[in-house]
C-alpha cells in the first residue's frame, strides 16, 4: 500500500526491563510463526521509551478514527493467529 516509511512503522517503546523482555519474547514467538509460513520477518521497532522523542501528531490525525469511523482498514492482515504460549 501507500503507507510505507518510518512514519508508519509499528513500535513498542518499553519503560521497564520486564516490558522489554515480554516484547522481545512475543515478537520472537509470533515472528517464528510468520517466517514458518513465509510471510516475512517482524519489523517492529523495540526501544526504550526514554531514548525515543515523542511528538504529538497534527490535529487532523488526533482521534482520527473517532472523526472518520470508516477511515482506515488494515490491508496487511496475515490471517495468522497468535500461537498459544500458555
Amino acid at each position: 500500500g501507500n503507507d510505507v516509511g518510518t512514519q508508519y512503522r509499528s513500535a513498542i517503546y518499553w519503560t521497564t526491563p520486564e516490558q522489554e523482555q515480554v516484547a522481545r519474547e512475543l515478537t520472537a514467538v509470533y515472528g517464528a510463526e510468520l517466517e514458518r509460513r513465509r510471510l516475512g520477518a517482524i519489523t517492529t521497532e523495540i526501544r526504550p521509551a526514554s531514548d525515543t522523542p515523542y511528538f504529538y501528531a497534527e490535529d487532523h490525525h488526533q482521534q482520527y478514527l473517532a472523526k472518520n469511523p470508516f477511515g482506515y482498514r488494515c490491508h496487511a492482515n496475515t490471517g495468522v493467529k497468535f500461537p498459544d504460549i500458555s
